[in-house]
Order: C-alpha cells, then sequence, then structure tokens
C-alpha cells in the first residue's frame, strides 16, 4: 500500500446511526471494488461532527480504476444517494497520503495487542 485517502467528514451529529450504517455498507462495497479499506471512525469525545474513513491503494492509477468501479457498483451507487437524500454528510474533503513504510502494521499491532 503506497497511498491512502484520508476522508474527512463533517456529519450532522444527530444522525450518527446513520453515517455508521453508511460505513458499514463500505466495508462490503470498497474491497469488491479494489481499494484496501483501513477504517471508518465516528466522533467518540470532543468534536461531535467529525468522522473520519481511510481507503489504501497501491497507486493513484490503481485509485482512479477503483472510482471507475465504484461508478458501476450497484450498491456504492445506492449508498452514495441514501447519504445524498438524508443529508448526514455535510461536507467531505479527502486528502491523498503517501504510507510511511512499516509503519501501519506496527500500528495495527500494537492496538491489536492493546486490545487483548
Amino acid at each position: 500500500m503506497s497511498i491512502a485517502v484520508f476522508i474527512r467528514y463533517q456529519i450532522d451529529p444527530f444522525q450518527r446511526e446513520a453515517f455508521a450504517r453508511y460505513a458499514e455498507t463500505w466495508a462490503r462495497v470498497i474491497p469488491r471494488c479494489g481499494g484496501r479499506l483501513l477504517g471508518y471512525f465516528l466522533p467518540h469525545e470532543g468534536t461531535n461532527d467529525v468522522a473520519f474513513g481511510v481507503i489504501a491503494f497501491d497507486s493513484l492509477a490503481s485509485y482512479e480504476v477503483y472510482r471507475a468501479r465504484l461508478r458501476l457498483d450497484d450498491e456504492g451507487r445506492r449508498n452514495f444517494a441514501d447519504a445524498t437524500a438524508a443529508r448526514f454528510i455535510l461536507r467531505e474533503e479527502r486528502s491523498f497520503l503517501e504510507l510511511v513504510p512499516g509503519t501501519l502494521a506496527s500500528a495495527a499491532l500494537q492496538f491489536a495487542e492493546a486490545a487483548s
């Protein structure tokens, strides 16, 4: 994984569950379309209207292939349409980040060890 798309969402804090369902749907769609979902994150404490999603790709070219597949995916299109109709996402920002080699697996391992 050489790049990650870091998505910052401003959400309606009163529709938190709707955003959670939206994220759970992407957990099925994103891998099917070629992305590696690293996770979606809802606010817990502090700011109550900011959520995040992180998806990894081998390259920008693989991201473009993913985007093309996503446009053709029925479940993905429905998820976008449902979010638009319900208006629980107020704003969305995307940043493309380069993964620092050796750090992602290390963080995941530490998190898993701490949880057990």
